[in-house]
């Protein structure tokens, strides 16, 4: 097959990492000129395995590429290729079964056999970046058939820069789902959809960035080609899971060593001893034969896509593969059960389990817990106080229209949690008065049950009301104790708290770092996990006797709770809603009018994560069951304490800077 030898075409190509509109009659007739070009035969399974190779610096396994390392991949990198009918090909999937290799075996055959404008968004501009210098370049680079196609990166180049790789008769672009602008930047024929759950839900207030995307490469009709892949994330918002649904459904059936039974994986086949997961072995679904892990090769290089949708977009072809398949060498099945069994210890690594390693959608359970049945589970210790298991303090506070409620909840191993007091504070934000009681609150201490008193380790404020304000009141006190907070909805993010972001800027708009902070929290996530920790079993009292401790994440509530505050904490819902556009999406809704307890749990539990409670090792987790339940020497005091307890500098109302105690014990009278 001889290369093809079109001459380059003009174009207009983006001369830095932010992409322009791509418009304009010449532009799209040289598009289109670029899509009448006659296609190769080869596929694009073959094409790789002739001339793709691996470089040390992405691949573990460096060298030429061989597609029957993944037999399984060689399917969807063909239905790639020009040659098949289908425009559509969607790979909902886990990790660690080659599928990013397989993408880039796509661009590589695109750069030298069937050149055109290609579109290769990533979640993010950031990850655009990254995605080019730590996959495409080293694509580039050790393959020679492409090394001599793609012109190298000079300053004065415009066809090669971080975002943007001209070759013969082609342009690759490459950008972020969270810019509109890459987005629109040009019509594509090819288009790669990478990690399509991670993408936000608009593209800079533009609309759904996969609709966007796709609508790049109308000019070609039914001449273009469109790859999604994705780890998929939660049912019924899962973009990947969407799309997958509405193709054919394809699994990849392999046969049994045993009795030659063909059959999908599935991980409830999986078995092994309880808490010996290098006992595991792949049970068949036929003859109920022990199937090894040394046996998944030749399974595999067996193995074939079978359709299991009666009904599908007949434009669309959908492929799901879990980690089960992953090669021998990469990820074994002793490794997936011994996952599994550590994921045991929270609802968050179960999710993480399921997405990554099964490739399979989580279910969010966001139906309220009842309220009477929290109501009456309450324990016997006063409010206003720290039971012996809680380690160190956090507030969250809801600014309203006439005051501002604040929820201050105690926490320990596991992200157990107590509550402590719900204070409310008559005003509103205009008034003088109600920020000096707030400030007062961050000095009030909480008698513990070993007879310390801890203060407050750190308190999130809301900024949707009277920003501003929150801002004034922030700098005023200190920074070191108190996080103003933004709360976002949406479940797709790449974390639950981002920041924190500098919002204080000078006359110039350059941003002061020692000015006020904003922290961005996805409170959908820490609702559901509320509602989750809310809904854990209460140990029995023979169980409790027995040594059986609260499962982690277990939230205790005090007897002298008032029903309307139980009301309050599940007062929201979890449903799905349809968009204007016909999509799915998950969304809190109230099931009553009050929910300030709701939120102010929300902002408390961000406080405990900003303060690093979620990271911290065992040692300090210790450190602090030493110095809260061991007597501790007089006025003793330790580094790795201060920054367990997310304490650092307090600062009272008048301005003036003291050290706080290590978190907040003020009294060591509890060593009589």
């Amino acid at each position: 097959m001889s290369d093809h030898t079109s001459p380059i075409l003009p174009r207009s190509n983006p001369s830095s990492d932010e992409l322009t509109e791509f418009d304009g009659d010449e532009d799209f007739s040289r598009a289109w000129r670029d899509g009448l070009t006659p296609d190769p035969t080869l596929s694009v399974s073959e094409w790789a395995d002739q001339h793709r190779m691996l470089s040390p610096r992405a691949s573990a396994e460096p060298g030429r590429y061989r597609t029957d390392r993944t037999p399984y991949m060689r399917a969807i990198m063909d239905a790639l290729s020009p040659s098949h009918a289908t425009r559509r090909v969607v790979f909902m999937k886990a990790a660690q079964v080659g599928a990013t290799e397989a993408g880039n075996n796509w661009i590589g055959y695109v750069i030298h056999h069937a050149p055109g404008p290609m579109l290769a968004v990533q979640p993010t501009v950031e990850l655009a970046k990254r995605f080019s210098r730590q996959r495409i370049d080293p694509l580039i680079e050790e393959s020679p058939i492409l090394r001599a196609r793609v012109k190298p990166a000079r300053s004065r180049d415009a066809g090669n820069t971080v975002l943007s790789k001209e070759f013969p008769a082609g342009l690759l672009v490459m950008t972020g789902a969270n810019s509109a602008v890459g987005l629109r930047s040009m019509p594509a024929r090819y288009l790669f959809l990478d990690e399509v759950d991670a993408y936000p839900p608009s593209a800079d207030e533009e609309g759904d960035p996969v609709a966007l995307a796709e609508a790049r490469t109308r000019t070609f009709a039914w001449r273009s080609k469109v790859f999604l892949a994705s780890t998929p994330t939660i049912h019924g918002i899962s973009r990947i899971e969407r799309e997958y649904e509405a193709s054919d459904q394809r699994r990849f059936v392999v046969p049994c060593p045993h009795c030659q039974h063909r059959q999908w994986l599935r991980f409830e086949r999986l078995r092994w001893e309880k808490s010996r997961p290098e006992t595991a072995r792949y049970r068949c679904e036929a003859c109920e034969g022990a199937i090894e892990e040394h046996h998944k090769t030749a399974m595999l290089a067996a193995g074939e896509w079978r359709t299991t949708a009666t009904s599908s977009d007949p434009g669309t072809i959908g492929f799901h593969l879990s980690a089960l398949y992953s090669p021998v060498g990469w990820l074994s099945w002793v490794e997936i059960a011994r996952a599994w069994e550590t994921a045991q210890a929270t609802d968050e690594a179960k999710r993480s389990f399921k997405n990554s390693m099964l490739g399979e959608t989580w279910m969010e359970t966001g139906e309220a817990p009842d309220w009477q049945r929290l109501y009456e589970r309450r324990e016997q210790w006063q409010v206003g106080t720290v039971p012996a298991g809680g380690l160190f303090l956090t507030a969250g506070a809801d600014v309203q229209k006439d005051r501002i409620e604040v929820s201050v909840w105690a926490w320990g191993r596991g992200l157990t949690s107590w509550f402590v007091d719900h204070i409310i504070i008559e005003g509103g934000p205009e008034h003088a008065q109600t920020w000096a009681q707030l400030s007062a609150l961050l000095d009030q201490t909480f008698p513990h049950a070993h007879g310390a008193r801890l203060g407050i380790a750190r308190l999130s404020i809301d900024t949707g009301y009277e920003a501003p304000a929150v801002y004034a009141w922030a700098r005023h006190v200190g920074q070191g104790q108190v996080a103003p907070v933004n709360g976002v909805e949406g479940f797709n993010r790449a974390a639950p708290i981002v920041g924190p972001s500098y919002v204080d800027v000078t006359e110039g708009g350059r941003k002061l770092r020692r000015g006020a902070r904003l922290w961005t929290v996805a409170v959908a996530t820490f609702k559901s996990e509320t509602y989750r920790f809310l809904r854990l079993n209460r140990p029995t009292d023979n169980e409790i006797a027995e040594g059986i401790f609260y499962p982690a994440g277990y939230i205790h509530l005090p007897r002298g709770l008032e029903a309307e505050w139980v009301k309050q904490l599940v007062a929201e819902q979890l449903v799905t809603v349809k968009t204007k556009r016909g999509f799915q999406r998950l969304e809190w809704q109230k099931l009553r009018e009050r929910n300030e307890v709701l939120d102010c749990r929300v902002y408390a539990r961000a406080a405990a994560w900003i303060a690093g409670a979620d990271r911290w090792p065992d040692e300090k987790w210790r450190d602090l069951e030493d110095q809260v339940g061991i007597a501790p020497e007089a006025g003793r005091k330790t580094e790795n304490a201060d920054i367990a307890a997310g304490v650092l500098a307090r600062q009272p109302p008048t301005g003036g800077k003291r050290q706080s105690d290590w978190l907040g014990v003020k009294d060591k009278g509890w060593l009589r």
